[in-house]
């Protein structure tokens, strides 16, 4: 059994003899093996990857600390393993858990003597653990940051009057993965014009023009850990009114970045950049949170919000991402990711952030 898995059997409560974990992202996290169609039980004794035959070399290959069973009948496999570790009790993964699949695997325990606990407990008990990043896995996300920015670097010469968001989209994806991405970490956002006041606006047949604002928010995965940044580009001459709002959000995000550092309530980043857009006077206009973790999972713990009372912890990554948008005219937005240090925090996006007018 490996060292993760220890230290999440240490934090189970008395009550639970061992876990079972489902979802694709815990699963490599915990046996580094991310596949959908297999099963994680975790005993005090021994870790168990259980899978089907179409997943038995590659299992064996590629876990980490766990041993791998092939089963034939899922129930009778279940049952041998209660019996082997006298388990009385089994914590799900309440998050993973679709009420059918939850109901299926608590009728195979219950054949073999054994409760299964439905509650969130393990899921908050796996967000403890994951919310701080080693070193080997900040060095993923800061590859999976690096193979972005060329990708972005590489596309912005395509940035032509008339070009459709979708054709820029498509191509930085596929320079991503030429550079050695596995895929984006979310659905990439490249959005011009009036689009831009659209946190989350999906590309499409709108083409670029003069005086647009670009948007692209952007994160690729490498080794399964996610990146995510934003930068705002203005395609042609611009106004004093977009030189304004993107000069306002430009600082309050380096205001957001000076406040961070281990110690610090994720409020008080969220209220360094919040305060200052809002004394501008455009605090109805920037409407999300100024952050999130960032993982094996695009959004993690910690919410960088103005709710979370929470402090940071050196070793976890997180965003810093203001924005100002004005419905029907434009929107800015520009994000970092960060390590958390105990002085302060350490950037993984190296692209400038004055504006830069492209064409």
């Amino acid at each position: 059994m490996n060292t993760l898995c220890e230290m999440l059997i240490s934090m189970l409560p008395e009550s639970a003899d061992a876990a079972l974990i489902i979802s694709k992202q815990n699963k490599r996290y915990f046996a580094a093996f991310p596949s959908d169609d297999c099963y994680l039980l975790i005993t005090r004794e021994s870790a168990y990857l259980i899978v089907d035959f179409r997943y038995t070399e590659d299992a064996e290959a590629k876990s980490d600390g766990c041993k791998v069973i092939t089963y034939k009948d899922l129930r009778e496999t279940l049952g041998e393993l209660c019996k082997r570790h006298a388990l009385q009790s089994i914590m799900f993964e309440g998050s993973a858990f679709c009420l059918n699949e939850a109901a299926r695997m608590e009728d195979m325990l219950s054949s073999a003597g054994c409760r299964a606990i439905k509650t969130a407990e393990l899921d908050g008990i796996i967000e403890k653990l994951r919310i701080t990043k080693t070193d080997k896995e900040i060095g993923h996300i800061r590859r999976a940051q690096f193979i972005a920015e060329q990708a972005l670097m590489q596309t912005l010469p395509l940035v032509k009057e008339g070009v459709y968001e979708s054709e820029l989209a498509l191509e930085l994806e596929y320079r991503m993965r030429k550079l050695g991405a596995e895929g984006v970490s979310f659905d990439l956002i490249v959005i011009a014009g009036a689009k831009t006041s659209m946190p989350h606006g999906v590309p499409g047949d709108n083409r670029i023009m003069r005086g647009d604002f670009i948007t692209f928010d952007i994160g690729t995965r490498f080794q399964g850990y996610c990146s995510d940044m934003t930068r705002t580009y203005a395609f042609g001459e611009v106004s004093e009114k977009q030189k304004r709002i993107y000069e306002t959000v430009r600082q309050a995000q380096q205001l957001g970045l000076e406040a961070v550092r281990a110690g610090v309530r994720c409020c008080d980043v969220d209220s360094a950049a919040r305060t200052y857009i809002t004394h501008a006077g455009f605090g109805e206009y920037f409407g999300h949170s100024t952050g999130h973790g960032v993982g094996l999972d695009i959004h993690e713990a910690p919410a960088v919000s103005s709710r979370n009372e929470a402090e940071l912890q050196s070793g976890m990554v997180i965003t810093v991402e203001p924005g100002i948008y004005l419905p029907g005219e434009f929107g800015v937005r520009i994000e970092d990711m960060v390590v958390v240090t105990t002085d302060g925090c350490i950037n993984l996006a190296a692209l400038p952030k004055e504006l830069t007018v492209l064409g």
